[in-house]
């Protein structure tokens, strides 16, 4: 079959047509920017309630305590952490714990029976009667000269160093993550069985503390080593 020129340019031109047509269809469904995948089908993005949005803000567990860290988180995004855990490769290297402290452990010269049995309901802090050596402050059973609170603890969200507020993995999959938390009962308190003339007072001290963690802001961040500042010790400070 014989083609004029005319015919030929016609021809041509259908086909050119068709050919941007099909780039057009292509062109105008565009993947998602690198490192922000689309959800597979039936897997919701998941959707944080907008004060998570602002790291700095202060998250519902938190609210009404003093603490930079909660035990306890009723808005704990399990499923998010799960999904991070089993797309990072790398999952392995970062994690590391030690579940089962104790003083036993961590405490010279004292076992965890008797840690655990120390009892300071009989202190106020201060001598409370007539004489600054009345029994609230000489007395008591066995127990540390600062009395304060010790818990081998799974913190699930606390304040890092930087202030923003992050997601620490813990009890996802049986990973866990555990610290030895000490607080002062009676912070800035007479330290117990010192005389008053010491002008002693029971002193917080911290802890840096390296955890796997998750950013509950930006999910795509995925699983990353933060660090916290958290409450190691109760000490007994005598001024000079």
């Amino acid at each position: 079959m014989q083609y004029s020129s005319r015919n030929y340019s016609i021809i041509m031109a259908l086909a050119l047509s068709v050919f941007l047509a099909c780039a057009g269809v292509v062109l105008g469904s565009h993947p998602p920017p690198y490192g922000h995948p689309r959800p597979a089908y039936g897997h919701h993005q998941p959707s944080y309630k907008h004060s998570y949005c602002d790291p700095t803000a202060t998250p519902t567990c938190a609210v009404n305590s003093t603490l930079n860290y909660c035990l306890e988180d009723e808005e704990y995004p399990e499923y998010e952490i799960k999904g991070a855990i089993s797309a990072d490769h790398l999952f392995a290297k970062k994690y590391a714990d030690i579940p089962d402290q104790s003083a036993d452990d961590l405490v010279d010269m004292v076992t965890k029976a008797q840690e655990e049995a120390f009892d300071y309901s009989y202190y106020t802090g201060a001598s409370t009667g007539d004489s600054p050596y009345d029994a609230t402050h000489w007395g008591g059973p066995e127990g540390y000269i600062c009395p304060s609170d010790v818990a081998y603890a799974r913190p699930r969200r606390a304040q890092n160093v930087e202030g923003k507020w992050r997601v620490i993995v813990n009890d996802v999959h049986y990973y866990t993550q555990t610290a030895r938390l000490e607080t002062c009962l009676f912070p800035e308190a007479a330290c117990r069985a010192l005389a008053p003339c010491y002008k002693s007072h029971c002193t917080q001290k911290y802890v840096y503390h390296r955890l796997l963690s998750f950013d509950p802001c930006d999910a795509y961040k995925g699983l990353f080593i933060d660090i916290y500042k958290l409450p190691s010790a109760c000490s007994c400070h005598v001024p000079a």
